[in-house]
């Protein structure tokens, strides 16, 4: 194997360029030329998907096509559409870059996001119990699943008139890519519902909802109503 093959071997394994020469025992200006030459020859491939959670009680008044297979481990057991969705993907061999999704699945899509991060096992598992803390509990789930779940709630969101939030952008990569034509019917029953959260405009809320459905055609819950 010429040293070329042993660069993209442990260039796979998700080794930086630092740790590559370090391990071939060479110079990192002979392997940076070769990384170089070895990313411009195909496409990047997305980095492995090493973990993908999401809260039980993630269905609530979603209709999923069951053709899917998804499955809630705890229905009725979320918190009113508002959905938790972690993903963490291979960054090298021993971390991994960690991103974080709130998505109100009900109305306002994604509300807030962290990350990406980069972490190690104990980071992530420390992070995935605080993440989870004020819901009954979590699954793992399919990457598909939490595509679904995220996108497809910032694209609702958008036929409504509200956009994500300005964290969202800088972590949705992590997710992977988005093709569109989202398998889960959002919305409370099929309906636009807003509750009010801690830190929303109500009133901004219900102008933009009103922009585009009259009161028939959507519900709501306000610390007034």
């Amino acid at each position: 194997m010429d040293l070329k093959d042993r660069v993209r071997e442990l260039r796979a394994e998700g080794r930086s360029p630092k740790e590559i020469a370090k391990a071939l025992k060479v110079s990192p200006s002979v392997v940076a030329p070769l990384v170089r030459a070895i990313a411009a020859e195909a496409p990047a491939a997305e980095p492995e998907v090493v973990g993908c959670w999401v809260n039980t009680g993630w269905s609530e008044g979603l209709t999923v096509d069951p053709a899917r297979g998804w499955v809630d481990e705890a229905p009725g057991s979320g918190m009113g559409g508002l959905v938790c969705v972690l993903v963490a993907r291979r960054h090298t061999w021993d971390r991994m870059t960690v991103a974080g999704y709130l998505a109100d699945v009900h109305c306002l899509g994604a509300k807030n996001a962290i990350g990406p991060d980069v972490l190690d096992d104990r980071d992530l598992r420390r992070f995935r119990q605080y993440f989870f803390g004020e819901y009954a509990g979590y699954q793992e789930a399919p990457i598909e699943l939490a595509r679904h779940l995220v996108f497809g709630s910032v694209d609702y969101a958008r036929t409504l008139g509200f956009e994500p939030h300005e964290d969202f952008t800088p972590a949705a990569d992590v997710l992977g890519k988005w093709e569109g034509d989202a398998a889960i019917t959002f919305g409370r029953d099929g309906r636009p519902f807003y509750s009010q959260g801690p830190d929303d405009d109500p009133a901004k809320v219900l102008r933009t909802l009103r922009r585009t459905l009259s009161d028939e055609e959507f519900d709501y819950v306000t610390e007034d109503r």
